[in-house]
């Protein structure tokens, strides 16, 4: 079918031949011609449809009839122009992966927490300022994806997403995390950087299967020895928190699987007494940062 992309009158044609059908996977992915900004009320038709690709066109909104594809187990529609979903998205009550990377979207229908099959969901780059305390209720959910959005605070209920094993937050407005946020017992990877987080919740020590934490870029003051206890951690990035964070917490040598660590430009001059016990470390990057003086032990292991 070449580069051609689909009238309305094509599109509306494919939707009767595949509802007819009974197909199961509809890839679009930027096939719809450039005017198609909506999509017909037919669509909900394809109650057979497994996986539907619509990314990469211009559509502004999904029909309410959405909610018919009952079927569905993943959903892409990364670069368009969402302003809104429809409430009837949490109809889909089969869907697994669901992708709006790169749209308008400014908020999200309390729905969403409906989708209770739902493992990953990609939000990133859209303009959403929260998230609807129904996010809580997406307990098979393992990968949240919100960077680059203008979040300014988590909800609460996000500490019953009991299965998240990522959440990537970066790029947003968020001030501090939930206390709650230590209820992820999952949870193994977590990127903040580029916030305005002043402090770290001391529930985080319940994080016991934490691998990566990066809270780069923001403007913590200090670094909880609670946190000391999530002893699983691997990757620690504390860097370019600047002026504010001026000490590691006392008991850093308690993180025995780590192996690299940032505090690049902040204001560390000493580092704990305990730091000779991180015995796996590999990596110390302190550039710009001004630590009177490298530790013994990371100038006997040659530590990058």
């Amino acid at each position: 079918d070449g580069g051609e992309k689909l009238s309305l009158i094509k599109l509306a044609s494919l939707i009767e031949v595949s509802s007819k059908k009974g197909t199961k996977d509809l890839d679009l992915q930027g096939k719809l011609n450039d005017v198609i900004d909506w999509l017909p009320d037919s669509l909900g038709k394809l109650s057979t449809l497994l996986t539907l690709n619509l990314s990469e066109n211009r559509i502004i909104a999904l029909p309410t009839t959405i909610g018919g594809l009952s079927s569905l187990t993943k959903l892409d529609l990364h670069s368009n122009r969402i302003a809104s979903l429809p409430e009837s998205i949490g109809d889909l009550l089969s869907l697994v992966d669901l992708d709006l990377h790169g749209n308008q979207l400014s908020t999200l229908p309390p729905s969403i927490g409906k989708l209770s099959c739902l493992v990953n969901l990609d939000l990133s780059s859209n303009q959403l300022t929260f998230l609807p305390d129904t996010i809580g209720k997406l307990i098979r959910l393992k990968k949240l994806s919100i960077e680059t959005n203008e979040i300014e605070e988590l909800p609460f209920t996000i500490g019953q997403c009991s299965s998240l094993v990522e959440l990537h937050a970066d790029f947003n407005q968020l001030k501090a995390l939930p206390e709650a946020i230590g209820k992820l017992e999952s949870l193994e990877i977590l990127t903040l950087h580029y916030n305005k987080i002043k402090g770290l919740p001391t529930t985080m020590a319940s994080l016991s299967k934490l691998k990566e934490l990066d809270v780069s870029f923001n403007e913590l003051e200090s670094v909880p020895e609670s946190l000391c206890l999530s002893t699983s951690i691997v990757k620690l990035n504390l860097g370019n928190n600047f002026a504010d964070l001026q000490y590691l917490p006392k008991s850093i040598g308690n993180l025995e699987m780590l192996e690299e660590l940032d505090i690049s430009n902040d204001q560390i001059r000493v580092l704990p007494d305990s730091f000779s016990m991180l015995s796996k470390l590999k990596i110390l990057n302190a550039d710009g940062t001004p630590l009177e003086v490298p530790p013994r032990h990371v100038c006997d292991k040659g530590a990058q």
